[in-house]
């Protein structure tokens, strides 16, 4: 099948009757999708890990996918699944899925458990109250309904999604465009230390001629989004020392230096009021075209809905937008302790304050070298660096103690807006989207968030597109994680749309 015969067979679906049967199918497994969330899906907990991957390969069985648990060391197994519904000759897509999540903190949340999915609506006060689940099966469908629950959006909506398509295709006895694999990781949140390796040790059962990464939020505008690249993410943890233990502040304050007060004058040499980093290099090899700077200018981000959403005044200078903004390499704090807080804290001086640092890379700006920059700073303001706890000689010599480890380290991938797998993606999305009179789609060139891309196409060497389906303002990685209804019914269109466009290289 040819490319403008998918976008025939596509087109020849009547708008409503395809919306229809889209929805019949969400509602359908509604149920099963809640039923998923209710397993706990911490990496650190190997035992949920398995029973989410038991859980997954029985959803995909029943679709008649063929599927294998593949062992990480860990105990965390990734599910395979692939499908032989296409007709024979035709392309491999290869969609990754992660079901794993973020910690939790349950007492932040506003419900009994953030694995007890609950549904809610929002109020005319803005506020959330929660609903009886049949709500999820009432006609019409309500799409601002939201299901609350860890993964709810990421990872776990765009599974269901994706089954549901292809029950869409079952019910309408069709075949996909394309031979189906799916991987789906059990570790995406850890940065996926396992997926080289689980891929090594079964290379032929990864082959697929393109790679579809279904994850993250849909552009604000709503409209469906095609992402040609993803930043990568470089950790590191910086300790500033002080004296051998904590000592009182009564009896040594104006004597012994803070190291909290060193940190914190150490971290804001580092960055300007504007944002933008000061360490020599750090944005070299960046060098955005006119054309790239139309296509950040066609995203039309509504920067005042942005900023009121978050809660802040102004941005940041890096970028003239908010998309440029992503082109660059970010230092960010992403966490600090010095002593303790609230009612814990003592009037100490403490021995030692540690920043960790998480640095998104482009692909221009490698992490490691962005490390390098961020070390030669610190012996630039003053500091002698040492490998772990200083020793007494280095007490006694250097007025300046501090380590600086680098941590993780993900590489940051994009492909070309106007590569195959880019144009199929458009098609696909596109004639879904006209169908259902959802606007074309939105092309981002790189979002800022991490996903294991590297990992992927430098163990399968496959071009790549990232598909978001998930609303802008679920809340992944907090507390009240959220996805609007709408969007499970949006997602599975686009889902649909690449499963019905044929592939051609």
């Amino acid at each position: 099948m040819t490319l403008i015969a998918g976008m025939a067979l596509l087109l020849a679906l009547p708008g409503a009757d395809a919306e229809d049967a889209i929805t019949g199918a969400a509602r359908k497994n509604f149920g099963e999708y809640l039923e998923l969330l209710a397993i706990p899906n911490i990496p650190d907990k190997p035992d949920d890990m398995r029973r989410n991957a038991a859980f997954l390969v029985a959803a995909f069985e029943k679709r008649h996918f063929s599927t294998r648990l593949l062992d990480d060391p860990a105990g965390r197994p990734l599910v395979l699944a692939q499908s032989d519904a296409a007709a024979p000759g035709v392309k491999t897509i290869l969609f990754y899925i992660h079901f794993d999540g973020q910690p939790v903190i349950p007492e932040e949340w506003a419900q009994k458990s953030p694995f007890q999915p609950v549904v809610k609506k929002r109020e005319a006060d803005g506020r959330w109250r929660e609903v009886d689940r049949e709500q999820l099966l009432a006609e019409p469908l309500d799409p601002e309904l939201r299901v609350f629950a860890r993964s709810a959006a990421d990872d776990k909506a765009p599974i269901f999604m994706f089954l549901t398509a292809m029950d869409v295709l079952a019910a309408q006895g069709k075949a996909p465009a394309v031979r189906v694999k799916v991987i789906l990781d059990s570790e995406e949140e850890i940065s996926s230390p396992s997926l080289a390796g689980v891929i090594a040790a079964n290379r032929p059962l990864f082959d697929a001629d393109a790679l579809v990464i279904l994850d993250g939020p849909l552009h604000a505008s709503g409209r469906p989004t095609l992402v040609f690249g993803n930043r990568g993410l470089t950790q590191a943890t910086l300790t500033v020392y002080g004296p051998k233990s904590p000592a009182h502040s009564g009896h040594y304050g104006n004597y012994v230096p803070n190291p909290a007060m060193r940190l914190a004058a150490l971290l804001a040499s580092m960055k300007g009021d504007d944002g933008r980093v000061r360490i020599p290099g750090y944005y070299d090899g960046v060098n955005l075209t006119a054309e790239d700077r139309a296509v950040f200018a066609r995203a039309g981000d509504d920067e005042p809905a942005i900023r009121k959403r978050l809660g802040i005044a102004s941005a940041e200078k890096v970028g003239g937008n908010y998309q440029e903004a992503l082109q660059y390499p970010s230092l960010n704090v992403r966490g600090m302790a010095a002593g303790a807080v609230g009612a814990k804290a003592a009037n100490i001086i403490p021995s030692e304050a540690v920043a960790e640092l998480d640095l998104r890379t482009t692909p221009e700006t490698d992490g490691r070298r962005l490390f390098e920059l961020i070390r030669r700073h610190v012996e630039a303001q003053g500091y002698h660096l040492v490998d772990g706890a200083p020793l007494e000689e280095d007490r006694a010599r250097y007025a300046k103690l501090a380590s600086l480890k680098l941590g993780p380290v993900q590489v940051a991938e994009r492909m070309p807006m106007d590569s195959p797998v880019g144009r199929w993606a458009l098609l696909a999305l596109g004639a879904e989207s006209r169908a259902a009179a959802a606007g074309e789609p939105d092309r981002i060139r790189m979002m800022g968030g991490t996903v294991p891309t590297d990992v992927l196409v430098e163990a399968m060497r496959v071009p790549f597109v990232l598909v978001p389906t998930v609303n802008p303002d679920n809340n992944q990685h907090s507390h009240d994680e959220n996805l609007r209804i709408g969007n499970f019914v949006s997602g599975t269109r686009a889902v649909l749309g690449l499963l019905t466009t044929a592939y051609a290289r």
